[in-house]
């Protein structure tokens, strides 16, 4: 695969409003978020002044959440902090072809659409596999596993930075698990994105060694480590 810009992946939240997903952005000055329902991120410029958090502020409303993701910018000391979690941003270096994947991994999977809502957001709560709203779907395609009629697995598109597509919500219920239906689900996404000319990566939390193994095997490597942090707005 020919060598492909990585510095969009810097600032992974607000490339992808300001382009692909312009659509479903909100934005106040130069501060931006998503439409509800669809995620709870939010972008900020790299040095952002105090107008730009006031703008932010405004833009959540009092109270609210405001997942900065990757962010490193200091919001002002009266929000409040959420979380912060430890983890990696990875990057597929597979070459053209999702080759390392398992054989079968682009059939047997079924593409989910609004009426599956309920069921993705079900699975969502027994397999807890981050941030997923009654709109995330919107932000691309998202691939499930059915057993017997119930949706056990799925996967999907989530930030769209200029050429790059992020896979993320990979998730099995437990009962489900140790089957494949992960590597699956991935490798039928890798080979979407690499179809139309976008090369595939994904974050991951520093403690899920199993999925980061899974990920490594799969043909992602670590581009940079990086801190998710949440706060809530005065």
């Amino acid at each position: 695969m020919a060598s492909r810009d990585a510095t969009a992946l810097d600032d992974p939240v607000g490339a992808s409003l300001r382009g692909h997903h312009a659509h479903l952005a909100r934005r106040l000055g130069k501060a931006a978020t998503y439409q509800p329902g669809v995620a709870t991120f939010s972008a900020v410029t790299a040095d952002p002044d105090p107008q730009e958090w006031a703008d932010l502020a405004r833009l959540l409303g009092r109270g609210e959440f405001a997942d900065m993701f990757s962010c490193a910018a200091t919001p002002p000391p009266d929000w409040e902090p959420v979380f912060v979690l430890e983890g990696r941003q990875m990057i597929w270096t597979g070459g053209n072809r999702p080759g390392r994947l398992p054989a079968g991994t682009v059939t047997g999977l079924v593409e989910l659409g609004a009426d599956h809502v309920p069921e993705m957001l079900d699975l969502v709560a027994r397999a807890q596999p981050g941030p997923f709203w009654s709109r995330t779907r919107e932000l691309g395609t998202y691939l499930g596993v059915r057993d017997n009629g119930t949706l056990v697995a799925m996967a999907g598109e989530r930030l769209r930075p200029p050429g790059w597509t992020e896979i993320s919500a990979v998730c099995t219920a437990p009962e489900a698990r140790g089957q494949g239906h992960a590597a699956h689900l991935v490798g039928a996404l890798v080979a979407r994105i690499l179809a139309r000319g976008e090369r595939p990566f994904l974050h991951v939390a520093e403690a899920n060694t199993g999925a980061i193994a899974l990920y490594e095997r799969l043909g992602f490597e670590t581009r940079r480590p990086v801190t998710f942090r949440g706060f809530r707005t005065p």
